[in-house]
C-alpha cells in the first residue's frame, strides 16, 4: 500500500520504469538474499524510516513504492516529503511497515534510486543559486546512466533546473564534429530547416569568429563552448545588434565558482553536464526496528 505524496506531475512512468526497477531487484536479490535469509525468522514485521543524512533537495521519492511494490505488496510505505523540497539532515523521507524481510532486501535498491536522483537535485539547486539574480537558465545534457535518463531530467527540475534536448530526435544541434564533416555551416542549417521544419536548431561555435558566421543564420540557439566571461559579454553585445531573437548557451567546464559571472552576462542558458554525470549521491539511509513491527 503506498500512502502519502502520490507521483509528482511531470514524474516519468511507463512500462520502461517498472522493468527498470524489476530488473535493479533481479541484479541485487538474484537467487535470493542469503543474509536476510540467516537473520531474519519467518513471519517476523518490522518498520523502517528512510532518513535524510544530509541537508539537500529530494527527488524521486516515489521510487520507493515502486521498489517494494514490485519485491513484496505486503510492504505499506508512506511519502512524507514532496519531491523538490529542500530537507535537513535527520528529515524522515518515507515510512515504511511490513515483513522485515522484505524491508531489508529492498533497502539498497530503493536507496540506490533515490540517493542517486537526490544527488542530482541538490547540485541542480547549487547551481541555480549561484546563477541567482539573473534571468539565465541552468540546463542539464545528454551525459546521463544509459536508462536512467528520464529519471535524471526529471531530478534536474526538482532541482530548479532545465531540460536541454531529451535525446538526438527533438532538436538538430550541430557541433564541431559535425562542422567538420566538411560541408558549410549555413548550407546544413538551410537543410535542417527544410528537413525538420518543426524542430529548433542550435549551433556550436568555438571561437568568436564561428560566432560571426552563425549569427546572421538566425538559428534559435547558438552554444557558446568554452568561451571565456569577456567572450560571452562580447557575444551577447553582438547578438543584440545582429539576431536580437537568437538564444545564446554557454557551455563547457562551468562550475559553482564561475556560473554566476556567466549569468550575469546576459545569456539565456548554460549547460552544465556535472549535473547528471558527476553529482554526487545524496547522503539517505534506513533506520529499521524490529520493535515497531508487532
Amino acid at each position: 500500500m503506498v500512502r502519502g505524496q502520490g507521483e509528482a506531475p511531470g514524474f516519468p512512468g511507463g512500462e520502461w520504469l517498472d522493468e527498470l526497477v524489476r530488473q535493479s531487484l533481479r541484479e541485487d536479490v538474484g537467487s535470493g538474499d542469503v543474509s536476510t535469509a540467516v537473520a531474519v525468522a519467518p513471519g517476523t514485521r518490522a518498520t523502517g524510516a528512510l532518513v535524510a543524512r544530509q541537508a539537500g533537495v529530494v527527488a524521486g521519492l516515489s521510487l520507493v513504492a515502486r521498489v517494494y511494490g514490485a519485491l513484496d505488496p505486503d510492504v505499506d510505505v508512506e511519502v512524507l516529503v514532496a519531491d523538490g523540497s529542500a530537507v535537513a539532515a535527520g528529515r524522515e523521507l518515507v515510512r515504511l511497515s511490513g515483513p522485515a524481510a522484505s524491508l531489508l532486501t529492498g533497502e539498497r535498491t530503493a536507496l540506490n534510486f533515490i540517493q542517486h536522483l537526490g544527488g542530482i537535485a541538490t547540485l541542480t539547486a547549487r547551481f541555480v543559486a549561484a546563477a541567482g539574480g539573473t534571468d539565465c537558465r541552468v540546463l542539464d545534457t545528454r551525459k546521463t546512466l544509459p536508462g536512467y535518463r528520464a529519471l535524471a531530467k526529471y531530478a534536474v527540475r526538482c532541482g530548479g533546473g532545465d531540460n536541454h534536448r531529451l535525446g538526438l530526435y527533438d532538436r538538430v544541434l550541430l557541433k564541431d564534429n559535425h562542422w567538420a564533416s566538411g560541408d558549410a555551416i549555413a548550407a546544413m542549417v538551410a537543410r535542417a530547416r527544410d528537413t525538420f521544419p518543426l524542430l529548433a536548431i542550435e549551433v556550436e561555435v568555438d571561437t568568436p569568429a564561428q560566432l560571426a558566421a552563425v549569427l546572421p543564420l538566425g538559428v534559435e540557439w547558438i552554444m557558446l563552448d568554452n568561451f571565456t566571461v569577456a567572450d560571452v559579454a562580447a557575444a551577447v553585445a553582438a547578438r543584440a545588434a545582429v539576431a536580437p531573437a537568437t538564444k545564446l548557451e554557454v557551455s563547457g567546464n562551468v562550475t559553482l565558482d564561475t556560473i554566476g559571472a556567466h549569468a550575469r552576462t546576459g545569456v539565456d542558458a548554460v549547460s552544465v553536464g556535472r549535473l547528471t554525470h558527476s553529482a554526487p549521491a545524496l547522503d539517505i539511509g534506513m533506520d529499521f526496528d524490529l520493535r515497531g513491527g508487532a
